[in-house]
């Protein structure tokens, strides 16, 4: 069975996070999509909630799983058996970081691979910290991210960051 393991902050879910997932799914037998803690970034949203917005955008994939872990990806892999790391690319900016992310993965544990999945055209531009800006601004995210997570972020800030 060939495991892959998508980690991120999820701070909060996109909808090109959710294209990864879904293309991920078609690739992988099982997706785990596991929200990381980070040391070095303050989340507006707390890992559970971070956890509950992510199973309900993809409650529609059965092979897709949600969770959470504190600590080095390389052990959450060996962890759950896997050997796999999907990780989107929206562009070359991405690349430079993530490909320094996977030679160390790879130096921790040689059994591990990364594959990078390129975001689509209409998701290239977007992230966590766009739709947070864009919200504290009134703009309108209905194309960035599902309802339930607009909601959350209504109920989190009352439209301010």
């Amino acid at each position: 069975m060939k495991v892959a393991v998508y980690p991120g902050s999820f701070d909060p879910v996109t909808l090109g996070h959710i294209d990864v997932i879904e293309r991920s799914s078609k690739i992988f037998d099982k997706v785990i999509v596991t929200v990381m803690y980070n040391r070095g970034k303050k989340p507006l949203f707390e890992v559970h909630e971070r956890v509950a917005l992510l199973k309900t955008a993809t409650k529609h994939l059965e092979n897709v799983e949600v969770d959470d872990h504190e600590g080095l990806l390389t052990d959450y892999l060996r962890k759950r058996n896997a050997r796999i790391i999907v990780k989107g690319l929206r562009a070359i900016s991405d690349f430079e970081s993530e490909f320094q992310m996977a030679s160390v993965n790879q130096k921790l544990c040689s059994e591990i691979e990364t594959v990078f999945i390129m975001t689509r055209t209409e998701y290239m531009y977007l992230s966590s910290s766009i739709v947070k800006e864009v919200f504290s601004f009134g703009g309108d995210i209905s194309n960035f991210v599902t309802n339930d997570v607009r909601m959350a972020l209504e109920s989190k800030l009352g439209g301010k960051v």
